[in-house]
This record gives C-alpha cells, structure tokens and sequence, in this order.
C-alpha cells in the first residue's frame, strides 16, 4: 500500500463569499449559470416555502480528518498483545464498566453525557471513498476526484431550503474550517455549500469577512446595488417560466444579511465570550473553533461542521497516523489534549446551556486505524514525526471497525453500542455501518431518509441514502 500526506480541508468559494462586487455585476449568463447549478434538483416534497420555526434541530459534527486509532482512545485492548495494544493504560469513567485510554480524562469524567458507538464500519479503505461513504453514503470503494452524491449536510440545506423560507439572517450551514475535500453538494450545486469560516479562531488577528459591515456608507451602497440589480432582473424574469430566480433571490438576500446585520458580526464574535469560557475550551486553534460552534448552532445556524486538523495533528496536519507520516503514539499524544479539553467544553456547554434536545453532536472520522502495528522509516522530521529514515510506529487504514462518540439530541447517554473483538479488528456485537450513521442524522433532522429523494442532473429520482436505517440506541 502506498501511502502519502493527506492534505487538509481546501476553501471553496462561494457564492456568499463575492461580498459588495458581485451582487452590481450578475450578468443574466451568469444568473443563468447559478440557476442550473442551485435548482436542478427539483422540490422533493413538492411544497411551498414556510417560514422557519425558531426551534429547528440541529447537528454539529466535529470531524477527525485521516481517522482516528480507536485502540488508543475508545476502545482499549489491554488484554493484547503488543502488537495490537499500544502503550497507552485504560482508565475508568464516569460510565461504570466504560473505559478509555489515558488520553481522555476530561471526556472519562463525563462519559455520562455522551455515548460511545464502538462498532462503526465501512467498507472503503482510502481517505476520498471513506469519507464519501460516511458523509453522503456512496457504497463505492473506489477512491473518486469529487463526490457522485451530495453530503448529508448540503442535503439538509437543500431539503430545509425548499421546505421553508428562513428569517435567520445567519446561514444555515456553516463550515468552521470544515471537510471539503472529499464531499460537497454533486448535483445540488455550490449554492447549498456551507458559509465556510477559514484560519485560526485563537489567533489575535482573526476576523470573519463579508459579515457585520461597520460604515453606515457602505451598507447604503450595498442597498443602492441589490435595488439595481433588482430592476435589472424584471427583463430577465421574463425568461424566468420556471420561477428558478427566486431561489437565487433568496441566496442574494442571505449575502446581504450577512453583511447588514450586526446579529451576524456578534454571533461570530469569540470576544463576546468571557475570558474563563475561551479558557475552558482551549486557547487554541480546535478549542475557539467548537466554541464558535456552539455560539453559531445557538444563534440559528443548523448544520455546523469542523475539522480538527492542522498544525494541532502533527507534521502532516491531520489523523493519518501511517509510520511514514507520524510516530502514531507520539502524534496522538501531541494532540490529544487539545482534543479532550475541547470536546469535552463543546459537550458540556451543549447540556449547561438547555440544547442538549436541540442539538445533536457527533465526533467521529472516515475510519480508524490498524490494529496491528507497523513500523516504516519516516518520511521527515516534525511534530510527532522522527528525522527521516528513523524507523518509527504507526497504524494503517482500518475501515472494519471504529468508533464515534455522540451527545445531544435528545438521547440517553452514558451508553456503549456495540463492541469489537480482544483485538479491535471487527464488530462482534450491534454492527452499524456508514448508511446507518447517515440515517440516524437525518432522522435527529426531521428527515425520513428511506422515502426522500432528490433528483440528480438527469432528471432522476435519487434517495438521499439507499441502505442503512437509524441507530434505535441513538434516537431521542
């Protein structure tokens, strides 16, 4: 097997993103360019837009991008032998008969407020295949350059789109440096992509563009614009039999808020957080990207999805723990305090502050890793990673068992589904695969995933996922 540095998450530039230019400049090629990508998919449910209730539910995914060693976290094994089990101890937590490595004790010390799904598995074993299997549900094997089908999280924008006008002046799906590079919208165009945050939340310098315009000149301006581009479209809505603008006018609308409202600006603002809560999450980059997170879900957003990858993983920027990228043990220490001490703020936070109904969270990777072993000489020096050609250990791909935690959404918590066998290599009891953690998000969402389909670019009637079903233990 060959293996290689897998790049982090790649901005992709939307719409939203063209700020003041480009709502004087749409041409009607342009509009027409948007239109076929925004609204080939016809409604799906063939009804008229509502407005949106106040209290929709949402969904969080925190996402390890290159998979996580769930040996080493999750599900210990300290009953094998070397080979398999790490150098890792277990200890106990708050969940009698639960235990974890020595990696997480601020997440054992609320164990109760979350459950361990310990018997995930999907079939695809490379990084653009597996993350396209657990995001949109695509069973092929195949590593792919782009998505067949949409993600769950576009599908959602979409479905909630056409189901309901929104008054949220905040976007609903927001991707705080989020997983880009193996998912996106297929054929429900880049409309329905996330408005993506980029950079580094801690850093002093940090801002968020095209949000919360300061000069009451410029926002003028911004008015004068939208008001000419709307007079411009009455000859184009003349074109216009299928009634395809509005949803473009509905996404203009969006832009405008987001550069109008100061709800916008201040529902970004870390600094609105007082100084012991951005502690308590990690002055870092992954701890002020959850806490972001949780500000936006409770400010409206509905879809929120985040990365932790970057300079907090290692030398290679993310999970991918092969021995020729990282020392898999040393890698996993580097990270994980940062790691525990925020998703550990994200969880409780979601609970303290009453959304613990609302808002459903889930941390999990495309897969985890090898049970066994290997050693490969290095391919550089870094973080968590020996001079080049020192001989050093890491874990593989392994897409046949690993393990999610979730919290939230309404569920009992302080539960273990599911369980693998003495070495971690394949579920032995209450197997779910990639299908059933897609239904089981969009069930929390309100979405019936086994009787919704979207049509494709032919024209054809797709489901949004064709096999698996909700996970009953994670159902609220």
């Amino acid at each position: 097997m060959n293996h290689h540095r897998c790049a982090g998450p790649t901005d992709r530039r939307g719409f939203l993103s063209m700020g003041l230019g480009g709502f004087a400049s749409l041409s009607l090629p342009g509009i027409l360019r948007l239109q076929s990508q925004s609204a080939s998919a016809a409604d799906p449910l063939n009804s008229a837009p509502r407005s949106a209730s106040k209290e929709k539910t949402a969904v969080i995914m925190v996402w390890k991008p290159g998979g996580c060693s769930h040996i080493d976290t999750y599900d210990p094994k300290p009953e094998a032998t070397s080979e398999y089990r790490g150098p890792f101890s277990t200890i106990g937590t708050k969940v009698p008969g639960l235990h974890f490595t020595e990696l997480l004790p601020r997440q054992a010390a609320i164990a109760d407020k979350f459950t361990v799904l310990r018997s995930m598995r999907q079939t695809a074993p490379g990084h653009p295949a597996g993350s396209m299997q657990m995001l949109s549900g695509d069973p092929d094997t195949r590593d792919k350059p782009k998505p067949k089908y949409p993600d769950w999280m576009t599908v959602t924008n979409f479905l909630r789109s056409q189901q309901e006008q929104r008054e949220n002046p905040l976007p609903r799906y927001v991707g705080i440096n989020p997983p880009l590079e193996y998912n996106g919208p297929a054929y429900l165009g880049d409309m329905y992509s996330p408005f993506t945050v980029s950079g580094d939340p801690s850093a002093p310098n940090f801002s968020v563009p095209n949000i919360g315009l300061n000069d009451p000149n410029e926002v003028q301006r911004l008015d004068r614009r939208s008001t000419l581009r709307q007079k411009l479209d009455t000859l184009t809505r003349a074109f216009d039999r299928a009634g395809e603008l509005g949803a473009l006018d509905q996404f203009e609308s969006q832009a405008i808020s987001l550069l109008t409202s100061p709800k916008t600006k201040e529902a970004f603002d870390l600094t609105k957080e007082d100084d012991a809560t951005r502690d308590r999450y990690g002055r870092n980059a992954w701890g002020q990207q959850l806490l972001m997170a949780r500000r936006l879900i409770e400010a409206g957003v509905e879809v929120l999805t985040t990365s932790l990858s970057g300079q907090l993983c290692g030398r290679v920027g993310n999970w991918d723990d092969h021995a020729v990228n990282h020392h898999v043990f040393d890698a996993l220490r580097f990270r994980a305090e940062a790691y525990d001490q925020a998703v550990t703020a994200l969880i409780e936070d979601i609970y303290a502050r009453g959304l613990d109904k609302r808002v459903l969270v889930v941390v999990t990777g495309e897969f985890g890793r090898t049970p066994k072993i290997e050693y490969s000489p290095s391919t550089g020096a870094g973080n968590a990673s020996a001079a080049a050609g020192t001989i050093q250990p890491g874990r593989d791909h392994w897409p046949r068992a690993f393990s999610n935690i979730w919290a939230g959404g309404g569920i009992q918590t302080g539960q273990v589904i599911g369980a693998t066998d003495k070495r971690g290599e394949d579920p032995i009891e209450r197997a779910c695969s990639a299908g059933d953690f897609l239904a089981t998000i969009y069930h929390h969402l309100g979405i019936d995933a086994a009787s919704t389909f979207i049509k494709d670019f032919n024209g054809r009637p797709t489901p949004i996922v064709d096999h698996g079903k909700p996970i009953p233990e994670l159902l609220g």
